[in-house]
């Protein structure tokens, strides 16, 4: 079975879907009981695991039921031919929340919140035969009846989704915080051999790949600005939560996706309030489940009615999505090389042109005045041209102030959790849903209406320890564990 997972996960270990010849280093759950004295394991044919005591009795071994925390804390892989479960992510788990809502009065009930990528928009819109507008307007009549079409007894008219958002608006701050981060390590530069490149945050399975298999060689260059999935996760868990008068564990918060890596993202401890023990983000599903959302529902996305869209500012109506320049990642690379470009060198840049290298993949920005070059940018996607940038960086020869990284080959738009299209090649395909996706209307994250607002009553300010508190995040060099090879049993 092909794995849905990032290039960049499968080769740590990092895998949903892997092989039954690699062990899991955690494949049985065994109590340690003092005076037990030695045992030995037998497997069964069926796969089961016998635990055979010094007298002869037997036990069968409880299956480990191996959590995405667990994941992350683990350099060895954590699935392993049926006999590791991940249970906490699915499109399952909202079908639990919005049942246990039915039995609850509705001041106990959770507030539900999707909040849908712009890629997973432009898949759907393709499948669909949409335009963006229609796909939004229509996800979020679709979300907010979800428990009325699951219910036993339809005319109960219970809510599924209270609110439906867009990761557009959060990725409004990861894009102005990565800006300002740039020019910050670029004035700083001389202070630290590790101030540049810049590498971007965005991509979780570059995140695992980078933390698991090169740790503090390559962590001092990532960019700390949070993704558009966990700035969402503040925004709804913090700002939302005051605006609604609940408390964040009273918000059950839900992403959709176009990649499955992102499920790992939410499960981070980072983005984890022990306070109110919840987490940022509850539950991520993929562009995909959404698809299989529907069709359990036996609902075709193009015959609902639309629905208007929701705004995280009470101030503000979304009347039509937004999005942003710079191609399907985000724009991290356009934004960040137009900002720097004004503010370190008084220069304005409207048209970014990029310059091909040794595949479609990996491309350059420069800009050059009086012949020196003053910005060298790249793109970097796939685990390929992943490799060959941390090379370069190891050996002291990355020439590259910043560089946008995507584990998926061409980018978010092509992530695993994307829909397939039988009857047309993936290239047609990603092409379709390349051209859907730029149709929406483009904002630059700074005119935005509402961003300024937030910045200054709702994080006290730009730069202030709130801000960086919410829209900035860590990481953490894993040492590897050893082999499950060598685990006495």
């Amino acid at each position: 079975m092909a794995s849905p997972f990032s290039g960049a996960l499968q080769l740590t270990d990092l895998d949903d879907f892997i092989g039954p010849s690699q062990d899991c280093i955690k494949p049985m759950k065994v109590d340690k009981r003092l005076g037990s004295g030695v045992a030995k394991i037998h497997i069964e044919d069926d796969g089961s695991y016998f635990q055979i005591s010094q007298d002869g009795g037997t036990r069968k071994l409880e299956k480990a039921k191996i959590s995405l925390d667990d994941c992350l804390a683990c350099s060895g892989c954590v699935t392993s031919a049926e006999t590791v479960l991940i249970t906490q992510q699915s499109h399952e788990e909202l079908r639990k929340v919005l049942d246990a809502n039915k039995t609850l009065a509705p001041g106990q009930q959770r507030l539900v919140v999707i909040s849908v990528s712009p890629q997973s928009r432009a898949s759907l819109a393709v499948k669909f035969q949409l335009n963006p507008t229609d796909t939004a307007r229509k996800l979020t009549a679709f979300f907010k009846k979800l428990a009325i079409l699951h219910g036993a007894q339809r005319s109960t008219r219970l809510p599924g989704a209270h609110y439906v958002f867009d990761t557009a608006f959060s990725r409004n701050f990861s894009l102005l915080e990565s800006q300002r981060e740039f020019v910050r390590r670029f004035r700083g530069q001389a202070d630290s051999k590790q101030a540049l490149p810049v590498l971007t945050s965005a991509c979780p399975g570059w995140i695992c790949y980078a933390e698991k298999t090169h740790g503090s060689t390559i962590i001092p260059y990532i960019s700390t600005a949070r993704s558009p999935q966990q700035v969402m996760g503040s925004l709804v868990k913090d700002f939302f939560a005051q605006q609604q008068h609940v408390t964040p564990d009273k918000i059950y918060h839900v992403t959709v996706m176009p990649c499955y890596d992102k499920k790992l993202e939410a499960s981070r401890p980072d983005f984890f309030s022990q306070e109110h023990q919840t987490r940022d983000v509850d539950c991520v599903v993929t562009t995909g489940e959404v698809f299989k959302l529907l069709e359990e529902e036996g609902v075709s996305l193009s015959e609902l009615e639309p629905a208007p869209l929701d705004s995280l500012c009470s101030s503000l109506s979304a009347q039509e999505p937004t999005s942003h320049r710079g191609g399907g990642s985000g724009g991290y690379l356009e934004h960040v090389f137009r900002h720097a470009a004004q503010e370190l060198f008084g220069i304005h840049v409207d048209e970014v042109t990029y310059r091909p290298l040794r595949n479609k993949d990996f491309q350059e920005v420069m800009l050059k005045s009086e012949g020196r070059v003053l910005l060298h940018f790249a793109v970097a996607y796939g685990f390929r041209n992943i490799q060959n940038l941390v090379q370069k960086l190891k050996r002291g020869r990355c020439p590259y102030h910043y560089v946008e990284v995507m584990a998926c080959p061409a980018g978010c738009l092509n992530g695993g959790g994307q829909l397939k299209a039988p009857d047309t090649t993936g290239k047609e395909l990603l092409q379709h849903v390349e051209r859907l996706y730029g149709m929406v209307r483009t904002e630059a994250p700074e005119d935005v209406p509402g961003i300024q607002d937030l910045y200054e009553h709702w994080l006290h300010g730009e730069g202030s320890e709130r801000a960086d508190r919410l829209l900035h995040t860590s990481y953490h060099a894993v040492e590897k564990a050893s082999s499950g090879l060598s685990i006495r049993w």
